[in-house]
């Protein structure tokens, strides 16, 4: 079974609903080890740390 409208929508009734589809900013965080910026709950890209812990080796 399909949705069944009574009524047709308007075409700017239709885009008001689409406006609030946008693109927010990143979130960006000081890394607890290095200080560089990243997302919160990732691994460090600079430093390869998550949680005050090294995860990944990073080759400088």
């Amino acid at each position: 079974m399909s949705i069944c409208p009574k009524n047709r929508s308007s075409k700017a009734r239709r885009d008001k609903r689409r406006a609030n589809w946008k693109m927010s900013a990143v979130n960006l965080v000081k890394c607890s080890r290095c200080g560089a910026l990243m997302m919160p709950h990732r691994v460090c890209k600079a430093c390869g740390s998550y949680n005050k812990k090294e995860i990944v080796s990073v080759e400088d």
